[in-house]
């Protein structure tokens, strides 16, 4: 579910990186495997650019084979065992894994933003790779997914979380995080959450 707005997922699916909150329900006796890839470690399977699947969850079959997809379904569902079903997701990936060289520079623009706790200037990181905004855009757009900008917000956002039962005031946590004002901080925080700073932290 995004917000209020409900969709059907797919038995076998993937979703990209996104900017907004979403809940995801299991139906009644249905389990999910969840992998989790880094900001750059989906760019290595597949054929589909990764920005495509920004703020999208689409079906396993739309970038890999159906058959290997349903392949992976019926070995899943022969499976007694969590330690079974994670080795078969694990043979999954590993039959479409694609060698390829990585992206330094994305990679190192990747550890900075997060170092920063995502609060480092775009400016600065262009400065700090010796590269120009357009073409860093570029790359990593191709690699995370989406504008550095963009994954800074995100990474801004998920310091906060870390820090928001221990933090002080909403005024001294926006402060601390780089946000332009309080507003701001809060209009933020409901984006990515759906929920009000002090609701969501009164439920922690």
């Amino acid at each position: 579910m995004n917000g209020s707005e409900e969709q059907s997922l797919h038995r076998a699916g993937i979703t990209g990186i996104t900017d907004r909150y979403r809940t995801f329900r299991n139906a009644a006796g249905i389990g999910t495997i969840l992998v989790y890839f880094t900001e750059t470690g989906f760019a290595s399977f597949g054929t589909t650019a990764t920005h495509e699947l920004y703020n999208l969850s689409t079906s396993l079959e739309d970038i890999f084979r159906r058959s290997v997809i349903a392949a992976t379904e019926e070995h899943l569902s022969e499976c007694n065992t969590d330690a079974e079903r994670i080795s078969v997701t694990e043979r999954f990936l590993l039959s479409q894994l694609q060698r390829r060289e990585p992206d330094r520079l994305v990679a190192e623009a990747v550890r900075l933003i997060r170092s920063s706790g995502g609060t480092i200037r775009i400016r600065e990181l262009n400065e700090k790779l010796y590269i120009s905004q357009s073409p860093l855009e570029k790359r990593f757009r191709s690699i995370v997914g989406t504008s550095p900008k963009k994954f800074a917000s995100i990474v801004r956002f998920q310091s906060v979380l870390r820090q928001i039962r221990t933090a002080g005031t909403l005024t001294d946590m926006a402060y601390e995080h780089h946000f332009f004002d309080q507003a701001h901080f809060i209009k933020d925080f409901r984006r990515y959450t759906g929920d009000s700073p002090e609701h969501f932290r009164s439920l922690l």
